[in-house]
């Protein structure tokens, strides 16, 4: 059916093969789709089928295609992401497009038919429509069905997004009312350098206003000597704005330094350089004060931010208007404390001056000249950055601002767990997990610490079990058992184990069994679903060995779940 050997094809041959293969998948999705209805068919609402009494906890009909859909039995798409490797949720809203094809948009639905619509793009506009009405989605299919496969999928979506205003745009306004209701922040995975992505929805004139203190703070560190380049900065001002007390003290120093530099410049006199002032800029429409929090009158408009080309601060039309109400015993203290910042002493030229150079230390002190923005941004890759020396030195200012920004208040406890090997414990290289992070290289441990009180707590040692008697279970199994299964034990899971979730007696609690029963060898995460799966769905669970949980659904598929993930083991193994 596939070519195997390849030496003897030209791209003619290749690309013609290459066809056959995009048919043969494209009948296959087709007959995944049908298989989904068929399965649906087979698994009807409990409450249909006679002699069936609901119990507490028990499987119920639930609609996933939306209004006009027939119910389906709840615990169906359980086993049918199993077998097609899915998660739970993964096969319900397959199932529930599958089921809004055939019912809610049939013109669509003949187009995947007869091969003149791509289901996965068919798919796509089943789930954008699940929330209209049967007539709504008429209308829909009526203005899609025929240009399925002839547009681009962008094209595709405007229009379908068109033709559902159209059809219902009274439920449009509602939806883009309720997305505005779903604003948040939220924290990504963590990658092995330590680096995390945080997605936050917001109002815009929010977002400008944290944007333009970000840019504040990443000028200031500029003015102290960190020569990263600017998006580094950003990146670092983020962490310092966690304390607003310490972004404060930032900023309130960072003036001091940049407005002795500028104190011989009349207010006529244009800059010297177009970035001469990492604080004080040119004239702009809002103002922020020294906490670095920007005043409400802010106009202009945020764009969405491309990662190839950021936005830059330019591009924000707002005025850094500082404050200079600093507290002078703290930037006494702050001068006394290192003294190689003696090149900013009150007389200092700024760094755009010709006469600042008289001024740097000797080329083997550590501390580097401060670069403005727009020059650290300017310069080749090679030459941004800043050596390890440097990057002390400036640990150091930002440790005494840092100091200065306490008044006895107590900092916020986080607990953190590292999970490391003795073997990358002994060599201090390699990877750590951190729990609700994901991997990172143990020599960026510091970044997660901070630099505030660290309190080491006794290690807990996942490989020693634990016990008790009672059914219940106490704390200390519960936060090794959670320590243990970072993501619940059910095939392709996906709930993380740092959530809610149930923790799962894989062996039945007996009253009147053997004493131990509640340890950490004979207990699972599982999320609600999947232990009412088990409880109810006819599924059964069994621990093969301190790592694996095989599982049997219902049909009597086989699954095996351990820290390599989600197994399926066929008849004849």
């Amino acid at each position: 059916m596939f070519p195997q050997d390849l030496d003897d094809y030209g791209a003619r041959e290749t690309l013609a093969a290459l066809a056959e293969v995009h048919d043969l998948q494209g009948q296959a999705d087709l007959a995944e789709l049908r298989l989904a209805l068929h399965f649906a068919d087979l698994h009807p609402d409990p409450a249909t089928l006679s002699g069936q009494v609901a119990m507490p906890g028990g499987e119920r009909g639930v609609v996933y295609g939306g209004v006009g859909c027939p119910a389906v039995a709840e615990f169906a798409p359980a086993e049918f992401g199993a077998v097609t490797a899915r998660s739970t949720g993964a096969a319900a809203t397959f199932i529930g497009q599958a089921l809004a094809l055939r019912h809610r948009l049939p013109l669509t639905w003949a187009q995947v038919l007869s091969g003149h619509a791509t289901a996965w793009k068919a798919r796509k506009v089943a789930s954008a429509c699940m929330e209209l009405s049967e007539e709504g989605a008429a209308i829909v299919d009526a203005r899609v069905a025929a240009i399925v496969d002839t547009v681009t999928p962008l094209r595709l979506a405007n229009i379908v997004k068109a033709a559902m205003w159209q059809a219902d745009p009274e439920a449009a306004k509602a939806r883009a009312e309720e997305r505005a209701r779903k604003r948040g922040v939220w924290a990504g995975r963590s990658d092995e350098y330590g680096t995390t992505m945080l997605f936050v929805r917001a109002s815009s004139g929010d977002v400008i206003r944290f944007k333009a203190t970000i840019d504040q703070c990443a000028e200031a560190l500029a003015a102290l000597g960190d020569t990263d380049s600017v998006q580094q900065r950003r990146a670092r001002a983020f962490g310092i704005l966690a304390d607003p007390a310490q972004a404060d003290q930032l900023l309130q120093v960072a003036h001091h330094l940049t407005a002795s530099g500028m104190a011989s410049r009349t207010d006529n006199d244009p800059p010297a350089d177009a970035a001469a002032g990492p604080i004080a800029g040119t004239e702009r429409s809002a103002t922020a004060g020294a906490s670095g929090s920007a005043t409400d009158d802010v106009s202009g408009s945020l764009d969405p931010v491309d990662p190839v080309d950021p936005v830059e601060p330019g591009d924000l039309d707002v005025e850094w208007d500082i404050d200079s109400g600093q507290r002078a015993d703290d930037l006494n203290r702050f001068a006394t404390d290192h003294p190689h910042d003696g090149a900013y002493a009150e007389d200092t030229p700024h760094p755009s001056d010709p006469a600042y150079d008289d001024y740097l230390p000797d080329s083997s002190d550590p501390i580097d000249e401060p670069w403005s923005s727009s020059q650290a941004d300017e310069a080749p890759e090679s030459d941004r950055g800043m050596d390890w020396a440097a990057r002390r030195e400036l640990a150091k200012k930002l440790e005494a601002i840092r100091q200065t920004a306490y008044t006895g208040r107590r900092p916020r406890q986080t607990v953190l767990y590292a999970h490391i090997t003795d073997e990358v414990l002994l060599a201090g290289q390699g990877v750590a997990r951190v729990e609700g992070y994901g991997p990172v290289f143990v020599d960026r441990l510091h970044e997660l610490l901070g630099h505030d009180q660290v309190v080491i707590q006794p290690v807990i040692d996942l490989s020693v079990g634990v016990s008790v008697d009672a059914y219940e279970i106490p704390r200390r199994i519960r936060e090794r058992v959670k320590l243990t299964y970072p993501v619940e034990q059910f095939p392709y899971g996906t709930a993380m184990t740092t959530e809610s979730i149930d923790l799962d007696h894989i062996e039945p609690f007996d009253p009147h069994g053997p004493p131990g029963q509640t340890s950490t060898a004979n207990l699972v995460p599982l999320r609600r679903f999947s232990h009412r799966v088990k409880t109810h769905g006819g599924w059964t669970s069994r621990r093969l060995d301190e790592r694996t949980v095989e599982w049997t659904t219902r049909n009597g598929f086989v699954f095996r779940v351990d820290h390599l993930g989600t197994h399926r083991v066929d008849d004849g193994d």
